[in-house]
């Protein structure tokens, strides 16, 4: 992506909608405020603004936009015919509790497997004391029947990251830098947590502002980079729509509906545009607002979940403006 330094206001697609940079040039003591740590804008794939508090672009957690990325890398593991959407974790692992063997892929995906989950991931941390991470997952209560009820649950990211790892023959990681990283020309030092060779599902990546923009960008390109195919059209559309709920009613309005490991936004609910965005813990967003060809990255200081809500204020109500 070319980089170029722009002023004044930029049009959307979106009648009356504009980009106020202006605006934005006069923030800096509000931004520091925010606590938040970077802010990079992408329009028609050019640098349209940045802002970095320590003046330059860095390399860090993202937390639960990995499972956007991984979204990404179920989406070509289907298209390369290694999985399908109706599959079933008994298919990948043994020892599957029978109460469990109807959960399928599609069902990881939106959340809607209906084990036991509670308290905003509370159990993930758990998880993650033990040795045998997809044991611990497969070992919770099931509440539901799946595809009814929505539960958040980066438990089912980890068994995605599991099942990717028994049909690739590798981590979600090095397919990650074969078909994403490297093909998109991100700059180089992500890592990736795991556990026992398998990538961690839910977080774990960690990853300039940048880099992740570009991810953002492939998706507002609806999967082509450079006249290259890297992710299915069909994949870009289906998973960044809305497939459940989610959390929508939950205030203040960090979330939104659910879509395949995206959340989804309607012009109703943010007052300003359609979008779907990535987000990881404590305010780390990845947005992509196709009526503006605009990809927007925000991350900040995690300083407690509600406080994420400041990089949604930044976006719908400082850098999105309604031009009268």
């Amino acid at each position: 992506m070319a980089h170029t330094e722009t002023v004044g206001n930029t049009v959307c697609e979106q009648p009356r909608l504009v980009i106020d940079l202006d605006g934005l040039n006069t923030m800096d003591g509000w931004l520091r405020e925010a606590k938040i740590h970077d802010v990079v804008l992408v329009q028609n794939g050019e640098y349209l603004w940045e802002w970095y508090d320590q003046g330059t672009d860095r390399i860090a957690a993202v937390f639960s936009c990995t499972k956007s990325i991984l979204s990404a890398l179920i989406g070509m593991a289907i298209d390369d015919g290694l999985l399908s959407l109706e599959q079933t974790v008994s298919e990948f692992f043994d020892d599957v509790p029978e109460h469990k063997s109807d959960i399928t892929i599609q069902h990881l995906l939106t959340m809607t497997a209906g084990m036991e989950w509670q308290n905003f991931d509370k159990p993930y941390f758990q998880m993650r004391k033990t040795d045998h991470w997809l044991h611990y997952i497969l070992d919770q209560p099931q509440l539901h029947k799946p595809g009814n009820i929505f539960a958040y649950n980066s438990g089912c990211s980890h068994l995605l990251s599991g099942i990717l790892t028994k049909v690739t023959g590798g981590s979600a990681l090095h397919m990650a830098q074969e078909r994403l990283f490297e093909p998109l020309g991100m700059e180089g030092g992500i890592t990736w947590s795991h556990s026992a060779g398998i990538s961690e599902g839910g977080t774990g990546l960690h990853i300039t502002a940048r880099d992740l923009a570009r991810f953002g960008q492939l998706y507002l390109q609806e999967g082509n980079w450079e006249g290259k195919q890297l992710v299915s059209r069909e994949w870009v559309k289906e998973s960044t729509r809305i497939h459940h709920k989610g959390l929508t009613n939950y205030k203040p309005s960090i979330y939104g509906c659910y879509g395949w490991h995206w959340w989804c936004s309607s012009q109703e609910h943010n007052g300003k545009a359609e979008c779907y965005f990535a987000l990881g813990y404590g305010g780390q967003y990845l947005f992509v607002i196709p009526s503006c060809r605009l990809v927007a990255v925000i991350r900040k200081q995690v300083d407690g979940r509600k406080n994420a809500m400041r990089c949604k204020e930044l976006l719908f109500e400082h850098i999105l403006k309604i031009q009268s």
